[in-house]
């Protein structure tokens, strides 16, 4: 994984020096470029902020990092999370909230304030890629449809003016409902209505080099599709013979109701005369509870969702009409958002709990494996400040009896008895508990004494589970396995990064001794 944060470093530092140096215009700049941007398919995740006891910026990343998570999309442009995610090399999705849509519509110099604020002053710390203006704009906020593209525009004019037009593209996430009709594929076309808009937004996707953002949930078409479907095509479940889901134009067999949304889309883009605009899908996944009248969000049904999709996405392959074109996905979501609006499924799309656990082992294949990290290397349970003593006590006791907690090093006379403190004593037994538990269920909790950081608290010879300076997080091996593969497959399984992209830097790093 090293490797690959050192390349995107190197390629970053390297554009900036050209930038700064006034050479970007080159063909170097545009070869330099196209090597360091990723050309494989990835599974990366949105990050939502209507949280309770949502985690410090500082926290979030290091749960990303603990879990090899290499792409991230922002519903706004949070200034902590951006400082956060400086340095990562984690590629960056920013989004324009839909509320911002109007004025930047209506205003270049709204859109270039925008851009200097949330982009330019952040690059190439913050590795920002995309930007995503609104969410759904057409059909949720259909009154600012007739701006939608002049926004991109002034965005993007914005992004020549300082000359990072090459690195950042602009788009606009769009929901399965512009289709009205998602099958058969090949007979798909956007809604009438929007027609002329869509012209002008694909239009715009194909003069900047952009991609088209889709928002594509099998959940909704299950539901909604009251039995024409069976669950298992939105499940990417094997199909029976019988069951077998074939576009009758094309004879093309759908194994999943994902691929079909994909085709969809592509086949309605073509509907309006463009191609090569590659489909990016910006959100999808699979609740895991819902409401008495929402039988289908489980826990099973998500584990199997996001396993399947996993797999499928990073095969490297693409849709059944665009077999060549990878399926670039962003999961939807990162956590619970339970203060959202609406259905109690609304609430429940995640992948994490706020202390960095997973709600469900997401188990793949032994070459193409991401799971979530049960090492939870970077992320320390700790003992809240001024918790109360006695509970602070009584969750010592309770770490280093039956929660297993290996208690041995603050011992007097052991690397952790220094400072002799009920806090940093129960600091220690709590993350040794957390780190050897996590995996399987355990929280950092406590009866609220506890919290999560990102800052190690390890010192001197006292290192704490999940530090780098640690030999082992101690963690228990369960019988299946819930935790990420470590070797150099499950990593390249996360990320699709060509050879070619760790030759480049090098030959790099020899011609220019960067």
């Amino acid at each position: 994984m090293t490797g690959i944060w050192n390349s995107r470093l190197i390629c970053l530092n390297l554009l900036d020096r050209m930038m700064s140096e006034q050479w970007w215009r080159s063909v170097i700049f545009l070869i330099v470029l196209m090597f360091c941007v990723g050309t494989g398919a990835f599974v990366g995740i949105n990050i939502g902020m209507d949280v309770t006891d949502l985690p410090s910026a500082s926290d979030v990343v290091a749960i990303l990092k603990a879990n090899q998570i290499t792409h991230v999309r922002l519903y706004d442009a949070d200034n902590r999370m951006l400082n956060a995610l400086a340095g990562t090399g984690i590629e960056v999705m920013v989004g324009v909230a839909n509320e911002e849509v109007l004025g930047i519509g209506q205003s270049p110099s709204v859109a270039a304030a925008w851009i200097n604020k949330n982009v330019v002053s952040y690059l190439p710390s913050t590795n920002i890629t995309a930007i995503a203006v609104g969410s759904e704009v057409l059909t949720s906020i259909p009154n600012a449809a007739p701006i939608l593209v002049p926004a991109m525009n002034y965005l993007h004019n914005a992004l020549v003016a300082s000359n990072i037009n090459f690195q950042v593209k602009v788009s606009s996430p769009q929901s399965m409902d512009m289709i009205p009709r998602p099958f058969p594929p090949s007979d798909a076309t956007f809604n009438s209505t929007w027609s002329s808009i869509m012209y002008q937004f694909l239009q715009f996707l194909k003069n900047t080099g952009s991609f088209y953002m889709l928002n594509a949930n099998p959940y909704y078409g299950y539901t909604k599709g009251n039995g024409i479907f069976p669950l298992e095509f939105a499940l990417f479940e094997p199909l029976s013979l019988t069951k077998q889901i074939v576009d009758p134009n094309t004879l093309f067999h759908y194994p999943s109701m994902f691929e079909s949304m994909v085709d969809a889309t592509y086949y309605s883009i073509e509907a309006l005369n463009f191609s090569g605009i590659p489909v990016v899908v910006t959100e999808t996944g699979w609740p895991w509870l819902g409401g008495a009248n929402e039988s289908d969000a489980t826990v099973e049904n998500a584990e199997t969702y996001n396993s399947n999709l996993f797999r499928r996405v990073l095969n490297d392959s693409g849709s059944p009409s665009q077999p060549s074109l990878p399926i670039r996905t962003y999961i939807y979501e990162l956590f619970n958002e339970d203060k959202r609006p609406g259905p109690l499924s609304e609430k429940n799309w995640g992948l994490f709990f706020t202390n960095g656990t997973p709600i469900y082992p997401l188990s793949f294949s032994s070459s193409d494996r991401l799971t979530a990290n049960s090492s939870g290397i970077g992320l320390f349970c700790v003992a809240k400040p001024g918790a109360d003593v006695s509970s602070l006590q009584s969750g010592l006791n309770w770490a280093c009896g039956q929660g297993q907690a290996n208690c041995s090093a603050i011992q007097e006379g052991q690397p952790c008895y220094d400072p002799n403190t009920l806090q940093d004593h129960a600091s220690y037994a709590y993350n040794d508990y957390f780190h050897k538990m996590q995996s399987i269920g355990g929280t950092c909790d406590f009866s609220g004494t506890a919290t999560t950081t990102a800052v190690d608290p390890s010192h001197g010879s006292c290192v704490f589970a999940g530090s780098s300076g640690s030999n082992t997080t101690g963690a228990i091996t369960p019988s299946t396995a819930l935790g990420p593969t470590t070797s150099l497959t499950g990593v390249s399984s996360m990320l699709q990064v060509s050879e070619v992209v760790f030759l480049i830097p090098a030959i790099l790093l020899a011609l220019f001794g960067i």
